[in-house]
């Protein structure tokens, strides 16, 4: 799948997760993601599994490392953490990031 194909997946605001299926830490962040973006209707999680068919897209979106998170409005990146990061860090980063899009909005 290309970037033009996943922005066309990426309407509203989207937090994107990008992992691989042998990462530890990509495995850990998973579910605790699913949490914080279940807490958060206006969020929706998008999962993108790095490999041969995304690299692509992880060129384009100048992933390095897994796990990545980019959130997103509309295809459109305003948000990156890379590497895991702990349930309070992660949410803490999540809301105050939220809140600053929100901002530059009005």
């Amino acid at each position: 799948m290309n970037v033009k194909d996943y922005k066309t997946q990426l309407q509203g605001l989207c937090c994107v997760e990008i992992s691989g299926e042998s990462c530890a830490n990509c495995l850990t962040l998973m579910p605790i993601l699913k949490e914080l973006c279940a807490a958060r209707p206006e969020l929706r999680l998008v999962h993108v599994e790095a490999d041969y068919s995304t690299t692509e897209l992880m060129e384009a979106w100048d992933v390095v490392k897994v796990p990545t998170i980019l959130l997103t409005d509309d295809g459109e990146i305003f948000a990156r953490c890379s590497g895991f990061q702990p349930e309070e860090i992660l949410e803490i980063w999540l809301d105050a990031k939220l809140e600053e899009h929100k901002a530059s909005k009005q």
